[in-house]
C-alpha cells in the first residue's frame, strides 16, 4: 500500500481503507453526501461524520460544508489500491478457485485489506496481468490509473443498435448467475433485434446464441459501449 509519512508511522485500519474506497465509489463526479456513504458502508450517519472528520484530519479528506467528501490525492491513491485488491482478489476466487458469484464480494472484502505488494504482484502475474475484474469493471493499475466506466445500459439500446457489454451491476449474486447463464457477460457482443414500447422486453442476440427476451430491469444492470 502506498503510504505518506505519516501512514507509515500510523497505518491506515480495514476501516479507514472501506471508508475511501466508498467514497471513491460514490464520488466520481461530486461529493458523497453524508447520508449516501452511511447507506454504503451501513453504518450510522453520526459515526460517518466522525469518521470524515478524522479522515480530513489525516489529509485524505475534503470536507465541503452542506455538500460532503471528497478524496485529496493520497485519499484517492490509498483508494485505488484497496480497489486494486480487490478486483485481483475477486478475479483469483473466480477464475482459480471456482468461487460461485455470491461468495466473491464479501471475500474479497475480507482479504484485500492483508494481502502485501509482494502477494498483489505474484497474483497480477498469476493471473496474466488482467485489466478486468470479473465483473468487467477495471482494474487499477500499480501506477493508480484507471479506465473510465462505460455508463450506457442495455436498457438504454435501441432496435437495430449493436454493442459490445463492458460490466455487470455486481449487488445482486442471483442477478449476475442468470446474466452468465444467458450469455449477457462482459466482452460479449450483442444486438437488439427488438425493443418494445412503453419500457416493454428486449429482444437480443449476444454472440452465437439464439436471440432472447430481456427485461428492462436486469437490462439497466448491464452496460454496454456501442458498437
Amino acid at each position: 500500500m502506498p503510504e505518506t509519512q505519516e501512514q507509515s508511522a500510523c497505518p491506515l485500519s480495514p476501516t479507514t481503507e472501506d471508508y475511501l474506497k466508498a467514497i471513491y465509489k460514490l464520488g466520481r463526479e461530486e461529493p458523497v453526501s453524508t447520508k449516501a456513504l452511511a447507506s454504503e458502508l451501513e453504518v450510522a450517519a453520526p459515526s460517518v461524520t466522525e469518521m470524515v472528520k478524522r479522515l480530513a484530519e489525516r489529509g485524505l479528506v475534503h470536507r465541503e460544508p452542506y455538500k460532503g467528501a471528497s478524496l485529496t490525492d493520497t485519499g484517492e491513491k490509498i483508494a485505488l489500491e484497496v480497489l486494486r485488491h480487490h478486483r485481483l482478489l475477486e478475479l483469483y476466487l473466480k477464475e482459480v478457485m471456482g468461487h460461485s458469484w455470491d461468495e466473491l464480494h464479501e471475500e474479497a472484502e475480507r482479504l484485500e485489506h492483508h494481502i502485501s505488494e509482494a502477494f498483489e504482484d505474484k497474483l497480477d502475474e498469476l493471473l496474466d496481468y488482467p485489466t478486468r475484474d470479473p465483473h468487467g469493471h477495471p482494474i487499477p493499475t500499480r501506477e493508480g490509473d484507471i479506465e473510465d466506466l462505460a455508463t450506457d445500459r442495455l436498457a438504454d439500446l435501441e432496435e437495430g443498435e449493436r454493442a459490445v457489454i463492458c460490466h455487470l451491476a455486481d449487488e445482486d449474486p442471483a442477478l449476475l448467475e442468470h446474466l452468465e447463464e444467458r450469455g449477457l457477460v462482459p466482452g460479449a457482443s450483442l444486438e437488439i433485434t427488438e425493443a418494445e414500447a412503453f419500457e416493454g422486453p428486449l429482444t437480443v442476440r449476444a454472440e452465437e446464441r439464439e436471440a432472447q427476451l430481456v427485461g428492462r430491469v436486469v437490462a439497466r444492470s448491464v452496460f454496454v459501449r456501442r458498437a
